[in-house]
């Protein structure tokens, strides 16, 4: 019976989840997160939440489960690529206006 529900991302972002009994994989690679996602598909898996980094490199794997009623693979963002992207805008925005993106480089970056 399909019951469980797993999440493939970074260990920092869905570690919490295992609390509510969710399978939680933290692949080191992108291998790693193909073969964990490959092995989803023997197991009693209903839904798996799939990182957006790992969204569109795993699209063959994704279309070679959408035969099977199960797992259901819905893709996830967070909060790191809208912080990313904000560093981003500021750091052209200073560069525009200053000349340098001195005022908006982050600790140990260059």
């Amino acid at each position: 019976m399909y019951n469980r529900i797993a999440v493939i991302g970074d260990e920092d972002l869905i570690l919490p989840l295992r609390v509510l009994g969710f399978r939680i994989y933290s692949p080191g690679s992108l291998e790693e997160a193909r073969e964990t996602f490959k092995s989803l598909g023997k197991e009693d898996i209903a839904l798996c939440f799939l990182h957006q980094k790992y969204f569109e490199p795993l699209k063959k794997e994704r279309e070679a489960l959408r035969d099977k009623f199960f797992p259901v693979v819905a893709g996830f963002s967070d909060f790191r690529e809208i912080t990313d992207y904000l560093a981003d805008t500021m750091k052209e925005l200073a560069v525009k206006a200053t000349g340098s993106d001195s005022l908006v480089k982050g600790k140990g970056k260059p």
